[in-house]
């Protein structure tokens, strides 16, 4: 047993035992972990970010401990909170807290070196307490009662309780108060429980109607053959127009800026986000700007400007544009067009390495882009479905189950922001402060909690159908994810990833089963 003869901090801990008061979890960055052998659409990954087991898991720090038989029973009431949170209100009688503190100055006979006593002899209590101090003793005897009794008083959550959900509530200072005065120990713990997935229809899964939304471009002929052109293109040489307007075909360098007047009229207002810089703009790709964009410049000479109106579409990406009447400004700045070769099979192995001919190139692209449009429709159809899940449960989201998965969630699109741009130590630190974590959360909340029913639906079917997934599948996945570890020499926690592995073969093999009994329809836009 070990002792704390100083004064304890604000928060401290038997193994992983959290005594209040609660703090945030703090988040550090940490090496995401991908599974890339593992044939999964890349939709079904949000699933991995799941907390570790998310049906019933007992708090790890309780598991761990061995229960020392107590002189007589705890007085623990149950209350049932918001959230699939459980408090317990303990209350350590008298005679196990004596017996505690028996212990402790049975502990500290054996270590401490009291001066006038020799090594090995019998040190009075009273003698041993004003060395200590009787504080200190005090300090030592309810942290041995709490580390003796949490075990005991956790026993009717035992199967319920959620990993790292335990924490004391009670403050240290209150309950060395409590004992001190009356010779007890009384403290609260909060945990939370592995939450009750309810079906709206019961079993409503079973009858699955999704309809999946797939974009008109996903089709494998029309994307190969602009990928071949795509190809085609960046063999070209570009040369400066001289003589001439803008045609189609050309490629043309744009500052663009762009206004919009107030409904009254009574002033004109810049639109940032539909002006650019040398924006570089090729005409053979007019469908990825403003209908009427393009015509409006054909003719355009190098130094030459035009301004005309435009109204953005109400399906434009960008929502705050959507229906956005703007004044557009444009200002030609350079002006080129493509001196292309010949298309024949002298370029295959340009167009594609280790094709010989045109036609082995089409044919290559197409097979590549046939395999894209699967993976694209597996993609949505597993989105259709997921969405669908979430929509027909009703289930309490514990806070901790919330927090954990909202963690890795920032995690990332903290490595994600770090991958796309150098980061300073300043600006990382910022990013991973307390107060950007937390409203990161609460900004995604719905978000997160969606994700986190879609996990719990997937774990919930997978349990009632009594879906299966043979061990050697997990054991290769496990180990062809530790080895994509071991080849970027990241750490891992081999515990982890099998949990995580785990959780996405049984999403796998749920989703398997939903695309083989839904009903799904597919419509193009």
């Amino acid at each position: 047993m070990e002792l704390c003869i100083s004064a304890p901090p604000k928060s401290f801990y038997f193994k992983s035992f959290v005594i209040s008061p609660p703090i945030i979890m703090p988040y550090s960055l940490k090496p995401t972990n991908q599974f890339s052998s593992l044939k999964i659409s890349p939709t079904f990954h949000q699933l991995s970010h799941s907390p570790r087991k998310l049906s019933v898991c007992l708090a790890q720090a309780v598991n761990d401990v061995v229960k020392d038989p107590l002189p007589a029973d705890l007085i623990v009431k149950e209350i049932q909170e918001p959230n699939c949170r459980i408090r317990l209100s303990v209350e350590v009688p008298a005679v196990v807290c004596e017996d505690c503190y028996d212990m402790v100055i049975d502990e500290f006979m054996k270590r401490a070196a009291v001066p006038g006593y020799r090594p090995g002899r019998q040190v009075p209590e009273e003698a041993l307490v004003r060395y200590i101090g009787k504080d200190g003793v005090n300090k030592a005897a309810v942290e041995a009662i709490l580390k003796r009794t949490l075990p005991h008083a956790m026993s009717s959550v035992e199967g319920r309780a959620l990993k790292d959900s335990l924490r004391i509530t009670t403050t240290f200072s209150e309950m060395e108060k409590t004992y001190t005065s009356l010779d007890i120990l009384r403290y609260d713990v909060v945990v939370d429980v592995a939450p009750e997935v309810k079906w709206v229809p019961e079993d409503g899964y079973k009858n699955l109607k999704v309809v999946v939304e797939l974009d008109s471009e996903i089709e494998a002929k029309t994307a190969a053959e602009r990928e071949l052109k795509r190809r085609f293109k960046t063999l070209s040489t570009m040369r400066i127009v001289t003589n001439r307007g803008l045609q189609v075909g050309d490629v043309v360098v744009l500052d663009i800026s762009a206004t919009t007047v107030e409904q009254d009229g009574s002033r004109v207002k810049d639109v940032p986000a539909a002006g650019s810089k040398g924006f570089r703009f090729d005409t053979e790709d007019g469908d990825t700007v403003v209908p009427g964009f393009l015509d409006a410049i054909i003719g355009i000479q190098g130094g030459e400007r035009k301004s005309f109106p435009l109204v953005f579409p109400d399906s434009w990406e960008q929502e705050d544009l959507r229906g956005l009447p703007c004044q557009f400004t444009v200002e030609c700045k350079e002006l080129f067009y493509r001196e292309l070769l010949e298309m024949n099979d002298a370029i295959a192995d340009k167009l594609l390495p280790g094709c010989t001919n045109i036609k082995q190139v089409k044919e290559s692209l197409l097979e590549s882009c046939i395999e894209l449009e699967k993976t694209a429709k597996n993609q949505a159809t597993d989105n259709a479905i997921l969405d669908q899940l979430q929509k027909m449960i009703q289930v309490e989201i514990p806070e901790s189950l919330f927090e954990e998965h909202g963690m890795q969630v920032y995690g990332d699109k903290l490595l994600q922001i770090q991958s796309n741009m150098k980061l300073s130590e300043e600006q990382i630190e910022a990013l991973s402060s307390p107060k950007a974590v937390k409203e990161f959360l609460e900004y995604e909340r719905g978000n997160i909690e969606n994700i986190i029913k879609q996990s719990l639906a997937v774990a919930d079917i997978f349990k009632r159908e009594n879906l299966q997934f043979s061990t050697d599948e997990l054991v290769k996945e496990v180990e062809n994810s530790i080895a994509e570890f071991k080849k970027h020499n990241q750490e891992y926690d081999e515990e982890s990833i099998q949990a995580q592995v785990q959780e996405i073969l049984e999403g796998a093999k749920v989703l398997e089963w939903l695309r083989e009994h839904a009903d799904i329809q597919y419509v193009t836009n």
